[in-house]
């Protein structure tokens, strides 16, 4: 089977490899369409340890039901699915209590670092445990469906700060992720969504999907928001959250682009701040392909450009320069 592999640090080729056949408990998807993640641009120089190379990455994917192995039920053949990217043991303690993004032996679809290897969907086939999977709802596309996992991010980080109508929010960070965030606020029903990036193509884009009001990164957003949701993971992005909530406010802590930053830790104390951190996905991928199909969340005008998978290497650079200002890219094998 064709396959985009990252053969070295930042370099692609590519490449034939066996198809794969399905295990006890797995499925082989014949892949549609698979999207990009930012974490796949930032951790593709291996900086992050997470996509040691040679290995094939891709967890935002949708596609159909091609074989079964051995004892999966409730999944036929020629079934449209996507799938979440998080593999969960469902048998520890987190995973009895719902935590399944905290599996103590949990994988990640297209992630391959020193406790295991899971090759992904940039490929023709990708084998998928069946668990994990989603069904389509009838009338979705494929494309629209590749952001099961994406927007179940986003669906899990405006859960986990418990946003209630009526709420101020303040996003800060407009990328793929924060302009779902945005939605996702809008859901719930924030009386008001304040959006903040470096990009006013982005803060454009936020104003058109729901939110209210929009400020560059430079200029003064305001203060005494409910929540505040940091969707980059950069220590002046995470001090303009902090310093926006009011006393007893809720900050989302969705971005990681760096493992530390400085934290004004008086300021968080003395006004008795919660920081909440989100990781990935628990639940929410039923609700995220839901929202989507009942329009509810708009994901089209998400998509930059949909592109054959020859032509990812050229995407992952472009994305990874970031002058095109780059949303999702689908690329299909």
């Amino acid at each position: 089977m064709k396959v985009l592999e990252l053969t070295a640090p930042s370099e692609f080729a590519i490449s034939e490899k066996p198809k794969p056949s399905p295990l006890a408990g797995e499925v082989l998807i014949k892949v549609a369409c698979c999207g990009i993640c930012g974490s796949d641009v930032h951790g593709m120089d291996n900086s992050s340890g997470r996509r040691i190379p040679p290995m094939i990455m891709g967890h935002e994917a949708s596609g159909v039901i091609e074989e079964l192995g051995q004892g999966v039920e409730g999944w036929n053949v020629d079934d449209r699915v996507s799938f979440d990217s998080m593999v969960y043991c469902g048998q520890c303690g987190h995973c009895e209590k719902g935590e399944t993004n905290l599996c103590e032996e949990r994988q990640v679809m297209g992630v391959s670092c020193d406790e295991f290897k899971r090759d992904g969907a940039f490929a023709e086939w990708v084998i998928v445990p069946a668990h994990i999977l989603e069904s389509i709802p009838e009338g979705l596309s494929f494309e629209e469906a590749a952001f099961t996992e994406p927007l179940a991010v986003a669906l899990h980080a405006v859960n986990i700060v418990k946003a209630q109508p009526g709420e101020r929010a303040l996003v800060v960070g407009t990328g793929l992720i924060g302009l779902l965030v945005v939605q996702a606020l809008k859901r719930v029903g924030c009386s008001e969504i304040v959006a903040v990036d470096m990009d006013q193509k982005r803060l454009d884009l936020a104003m058109e999907l729901g939110a209210t009001a929009s400020f560059l990164g430079t200029e003064d957003c305001g203060a005494e928001f409910d929540i505040a949701m940091e969707v980059v993971g950069a220590a002046p992005t995470l001090e303009k959250a902090v310093k926006a909530v009011r006393k007893g406010g809720r900050v989302g802590l969705v971005g990681n682009v760096v493992a530390e930053v400085p934290l004004a830790l008086q300021w968080i104390v003395t006004r008795e701040i919660s920081l909440l951190g989100s990781c990935a996905a628990a639940g929410e991928c039923t609700d995220a392909l839901n929202a989507i199909a009942s329009g509810e969340i708009q994901v089209k005008p998400l998509i930059s450009a949909i592109a054959p998978l020859e032509e990812g290497a050229d995407y992952f650079q472009r994305s990874r320069d970031g002058k095109e200002g780059l949303l999702k890219i689908l690329l299909k094998p």
